[in-house]
């Protein structure tokens, strides 16, 4: 058994030649660019015969993370997100501050009578 250069080691069986350019039919299909904050484009191909409400007009950049658009020149800007909230955040948006003072009040009462004694605030 020879082991010089066959064309045939490492490809299928009949796959031709690199760059075949017959090989089946390509669908017709639309190119449709998208554009983040920081100029990236994102090329995406969708089918020829889709409505173009169906094509998405934003995408998330694979790139940057940042959303992308349709607009070159009017990119999307990306959505402002909330910061982490505390537990004690959560509990002021439900009650007000005289409630909260009344309920740290009980508690307090509370544990005094356990403890027999005063404690202090």
């Amino acid at each position: 058994m020879s082991t010089g250069g066959t064309a045939i080691r490492g490809s299928r069986v009949g796959a031709g030649p690199m760059g075949e350019q017959d090989h089946g039919n390509h669908a017709p299909r639309v190119r449709v660019s998208y554009w983040d904050e920081l100029g990236n484009e994102t090329v995406r191909y969708f089918s020829a015969d889709i409505a173009d409400d169906d094509i998405p007009d934003t995408i998330d950049c694979p790139v940057s993370g940042l959303p992308a658009g349709r607009d070159k020149n009017n990119p999307p800007h990306p959505e402002k997100h909330e910061p982490y909230k505390t537990h004690l955040a959560y509990v002021k948006e439900r009650r007000t501050d005289d409630e909260g003072a009344k309920l740290l009040e009980e508690a307090l009462e509370k544990l005094r009578a356990r403890r027999g004694g005063s404690v202090a605030v």
